[in-house]
């Protein structure tokens, strides 16, 4: 019964603000159709005033959007001729080291003293890791180090001489460099077992 009795006086309760709500919206309402009426109607003069900051607006927005068309293709081929001519710096640098490689292949074929010919080549080379280094170029010291598999990609396992070897690089066959400080190129190494 009690029951009864509450849920009877919130739906008394609940159609006393409905009532409520209803006289304000009647209120708005008729406070909004009075502001209508007070508008003042608009002239001539005042709707092609508007009309031209329209077409004023619109020839602004199809400049813009030209303006960013064109920045987008010249950024675009931009970065095309940047690709293509990303290494130039590096070559022109080694054009020095082939032009020794060029002697030295002129030099095999006219002379017969080995000496001379490792002396050349050690030169053409130091000069060539001259050039490597002066780029940011930097080899991984690999051998007698902990296996890495963030730097090193391990070829085989051979059996270790000592324990003290086992997890380690026991041979580098192919060398691994970093540019720059960022890693290039994995090293290619034999780890003991």
């Amino acid at each position: 019964m009690n029951d009864n009795k509450n849920a009877m006086n919130e739906n008394a309760d609940n159609l006393s603000q409905n009532e409520e709500m209803d006289e304000l919206s009647n209120m708005l309402n008729s406070d909004d159709s009075r502001a209508g009426s007070e508008l003042p109607e608009s002239n001539n003069d005042e709707v092609e005033k508007l009309q031209g900051e329209i077409a004023e607006l619109k020839d602004k927005h199809l400049r813009l959007i030209a303006e960013f068309d064109n920045f987008r293709r010249r950024t675009a081929k931009e970065r095309v001729e940047l690709t293509q001519t990303a290494g130039k710096d590096i070559l022109q640098s080694l054009l020095v080291v082939l032009d020794d490689v060029n002697r030295a292949a002129k030099q095999m074929e006219t002379t017969d003293d080995i000496a001379v010919l490792k002396e050349g080549i050690s030169l053409v080379f130091n000069k060539f890791k001259a050039i490597m280094q002066s780029k940011g170029l930097k080899e991984m010291e690999a051998h007698n180090t902990e296996f890495n598999a963030d730097l090193h990609e391990a070829i085989t396992e051979i059996p270790a001489p000592n324990n003290k070897m086992v997890g380690k690089v026991m041979d580098v066959v192919e060398q691994g460099y970093y540019l720059n400080d960022k890693l290039i190129r994995h090293a290619k190494v034999v780890v003991g077992k």
